[in-house]
């Protein structure tokens, strides 16, 4: 047990604008709340679960089961709509065609663009340690070093 288990977030985006592109709309228009709280850590957020650019283009994408917070800025009207998009969404992502696996092998490195890329773990049985190091870096710091090394003819 314990493989890794990732899913291209935009590519779901993709399948639920080919297959009811309304659930699309629902989850890019209102905010879902999240909420985890943990020994030093208090991440809360109520930001949409979609996120587009006005053109459209996806920028981001939030779906995380262990810290979704009580859904309470959708309209009663519309919130039959919001849960069955928000059901689309999870069948999409736990569905194996989407998913690659594999294990971490020690020492291995995994680097994962948080708001693109979904991902988890098998849950595993027997011996041994398990150690991880979560970072989060600023994606706007990174465009920009990436952007001032390539004026200076530095390929990245």
């Amino acid at each position: 047990g314990g493989d890794s288990i990732v899913v291209d977030g935009y590519r779901c985006i993709e399948r639920m604008l080919d297959e009811n592109s309304r659930h699309v709309e629902l989850l890019s228009r209102y905010s879902a709340r999240f909420s985890y709280v943990s020994g030093g850590a208090s991440l809360i957020s109520k930001r949409p679960m979609i996120e587009l650019s006005p053109e459209g283009e996806v920028l981001c994408l939030r779906f995380n089961n262990r810290s979704a917070a009580a859904m309470t800025d959708i309209p009663y009207t519309e919130m039959e709509a919001y849960y069955e998009a928000y059901r689309h969404l999870a069948r999409l992502v736990d569905d194996a065609a989407m998913q690659v696996q594999f294990k971490l092998e020690p020492g291995a490195c995994f680097i994962v663009d948080n708001t693109r890329v979904l991902h988890a773990r098998r849950g595993y049985t027997g011996e041994g340690h398990r150690w991880l190091q979560g970072c989060y870096p600023d994606k706007d710091g990174l465009l920009s070093t990436l952007g001032a090394l390539e004026a200076e003819g530095v390929s990245a």
